[in-house]
């Protein structure tokens, strides 16, 4: 089997990603409590218990469960017109998130938040949390996080669901998974996470052997076996 060494990665420049929800931001009460206004406003029951399970994907994915086709994206606006004054201010920051973001800086690298969450939350978000990141982009979900990942320089990418795995191999970056969402730690490693952590408080400890020590940044190569 192949080592692949992130690209991106040199002691005198480097950047770590980070996933949002559920990852740097307990949203699940947040985005519960908008559900719970769409389903006041138009009847519809929605089980926000379930919703919760399903964190990660796009908006479109999560409300199509519950309107038909032809309602989807009228209800998209409307939760995104709800989010701001119902979600933000019900926002959490994950156990360990602050502490992640401030020893990569301290480290002497950057922080860069990708999410799937559209740009305008995904930045009230961290802007309401108080996280000292250094760039964010919003609206990509899975591979499709490659792009901005490349762009920032990250040589690992750190989330909570199998599509972040994919994001960070789309970008050539070590996948750090947090079992903090809906993917028990197992289902994580079967994925193909390179490291899975049980939460960001244990992420400190690996950033300094991630740093320090050339191994830590050696994983499988795609496609090897």
């Amino acid at each position: 089997m192949l080592d692949h060494v992130p690209q991106s990665f040199s002691p005198a420049g480097w950047a770590v990603g980070f996933d949002l929800d559920l990852t740097l931001a307990d949203t699940r009460a947040a985005i519960a409590a908008v559900y719970e206004v769409l389903a006041a406003e138009t009847g519809v029951a929605i089980d926000t218990a379930l919703v919760q399970t399903r964190i990660g994907p796009p908006l479109e994915v999560e409300m199509a469960y519950w309107y038909p086709p032809e309602r989807v994206p009228a209800m998209v606006d409307r939760y995104r017109a709800i989010y701001p004054d119902v979600a933000i201010p019900a926002t959490l920051m994950m156990p360990g998130a602050a502490e992640a973001v401030d020893r990569v800086r301290a480290a002497g690298g950057r922080a860069v938040v990708v999410s799937g969450k559209n740009q305008a939350d995904t930045e009230r978000t961290v802007r309401f949390l108080g996280l000292p990141v250094d760039a964010v982009v919003g609206g990509l979900f899975g591979a499709d996080k490659g792009t901005a990942l490349r762009a920032h320089g990250a040589s690992a990418y750190i989330g909570d669901h199998t599509a972040d795995i994919a994001a960070a191999r789309a970008a050539g970056a070590l996948a750090v998974a947090v079992a903090t969402g809906p993917f028990p730690a197992a289902e994580l490693t079967a994925h193909g996470a390179d490291v899975v952590l049980a939460d960001l408080r244990e992420f400190p400890t690996w950033l300094d052997a991630f740093v320090t020590d050339p191994a830590m940044r050696s994983f499988p190569s795609e496609g090897s076996g």
